[in-house]
């Protein structure tokens, strides 16, 4: 008896202490359960206050702007963040998977909004043909730096600095408007070796005092206000000049305008301001250095803010090198 006893007694001693251990299990999960929905119930009420205290512009914005980012984030391309010193940061979307059989293309974008709204239209193709590396140049986006430096070659050197923690060896680049002026300094700080070809759009390098004057005269306003502008009117009068068919602006409502001034006009507006300041205040570089790199030259022939001739102007002047004197 006390052989078949002692057995049944174990038997039911382990059954018992599996039913508890099941009975804690299920205790725990329902704890988990509650825990998270609590928890979902609370992010959902701090996210619902704070929409609430957005106004219909600010909501609308923040979607555009974050659709923004999923479509760089659907091209293949994702965002990182390169701290150049303890004062530098410099922010770049790059190519998640980058193909040795590619070649690699940075993208600079003008002055007004990051890199994302200058180049949407652009990285979906190009993404397939290259490694992108598409930075914000500092003080758009999330580029930021607190030394006292507003010079394009400040711009550039932080640019080609923040290529190489990246690992780029070898690129070309291609750029627009501002970003001309800066690409153009990373081309004369760079060997042929490492930065292979390069792009400039609609761009001032190397215009006279003369030239400058004349354009601001004819736009007939002060630069800072259209190309740092605090109301709609001004950002469309600005849109109108850039771009010569269509109208991109003409179903957008005022409030989205004024929105997007708000956050990307207003985002490090005083060293936006500086910049600008710089660029209109500084005489024309009498030895604008002569590029070893294979350059080309895209302008339209209706620029009203940089005219065509500045394209004929500068592609005199870097022929010199390929081509000596004619």
């Amino acid at each position: 008896m006390l052989l078949i006893t002692e057995p049944h007694n174990s038997i039911s001693l382990i059954l018992s202490s599996q039913q508890f251990s099941i009975n804690m299990s299920s205790s725990e999960l329902l704890h988990f359960f509650v825990f998270f929905l609590s928890t979902a119930q609370a992010l959902l009420r701090y996210l619902l206050a704070c929409l609430f205290q957005l106004n219909r512009a600010s909501v609308l914005f923040f979607v555009v702007d974050a659709v923004f980012s999923v479509y760089f984030w659907f091209c293949g391309l994702t965002s990182l963040t390169v701290d150049l010193d303890d004062r530098t940061t410099m922010h770049f979307w790059t190519s998640t998977h980058r193909r040795f059989d590619k070649p690699n293309l940075v993208m600079v974008h003008g002055y007004g909004g990051d890199a994302r709204w200058q180049f949407l239209y652009q990285v979906g193709f190009l993404s397939r043909k290259f490694n992108l590396y598409v930075p914000d140049l500092l003080f758009f986006g999330k580029s930021y730096s607190n030394r006292p430096d507003r010079t394009e070659e400040f711009q550039a050197g932080c640019l080609v600095e923040g290529l190489k923690r990246l690992g780029v060896d070898r690129f070309s680049a291609y750029s627009i408007s501002y970003g001309g002026y800066v690409a153009y300094r990373m081309a004369e700080i760079c060997p042929k070796e490492m930065m292979e070809k390069l792009v400039i759009v609609s761009s001032g390098v190397g215009w006279s005092d003369e030239v400058k004057i004349e354009q601001i005269k004819k736009i007939g306003r002060d630069p800072k206000e259209l190309l740092l502008p605090t109301n709609p009117d001004d950002l469309r009068l600005l849109v109108k000049l850039s771009v010569y068919k269509g109208k991109p602006l003409k179903w957008l409502p005022d409030f989205f305008l004024q929105e997007f001034i708000n956050v990307m006009g207003n985002n490090h507006r005083k060293e936006k301001l500086e910049l600008l300041e710089h660029l209109l205040s500084k005489k024309a570089d009498a030895d604008l250095p002569i590029l070893t790199q294979e350059t080309l030259l895209i302008w339209g022939d209706k620029d009203n803010v940089f005219p065509v001739y500045l394209a004929h102007q500068l592609q005199r002047y870097v022929m010199v090198f390929h081509f000596g004197k004619f």
